[in-house]
């Protein structure tokens, strides 16, 4: 493959973003913690290959699903001959799936609360009974690294 027809298989940063929807700062930042390689640098200029836009769509999907980016990478580190990946899939998935339940379950309790709250014609907080008892209400979900409660 010749110097030319090799640059034309590879894609800028802007055309990747314009394919994928997502920003360039997004590609960016996926490429710096590491779940897309490194691109090639021609004039100092980005330039992908065409599998990067599956990538990206995979991360996206895994992303939707709830996985981290952590929990991404290790699904993206093996190579497309390893059958290890699908596997990997597996995994994520089986440690993933208790966390969805306890997440939907302590959703169907608020929406419980809310569905009342929304009906309640207290004319104060404080004579509000959905207020009495804060127990009836599970934790908030623990948050990221970082993260605080008001």
């Amino acid at each position: 493959m010749t110097l030319r027809s090799r640059e034309d298989t590879l894609l800028t940063i802007g055309e990747v973003a314009r394919r994928t929807g997502k920003p360039a700062s997004t590609i960016r930042h996926y490429e710096a913690v590491g779940l897309i390689p490194p691109p090639e640098r021609i004039g100092g200029r980005r330039h992908y290959p065409s599998e990067v836009v599956r990538e990206l769509a995979v991360i996206e999907t895994a992303q939707r699903a709830g996985l981290s980016l952590d929990e991404i990478r290790l699904l993206l580190r093996a190579s497309p001959e390893d059958r290890r990946s699908t596997e990997r899939l597996r995994e994520v998935a089986e440690r993933k799936l208790p966390e969805l339940n306890e997440a939907i379950a302590r959703a169907e309790i608020v929406r419980g609360w809310l569905e009342v709250a929304a009906l309640c014609h207290c004319p104060t907080l404080d004579d509000c009974p959905l207020f009495d008892e804060p127990g009836r209400l599970p934790e908030p979900p623990a948050r990221g690294r970082g993260s605080f409660r008001r």
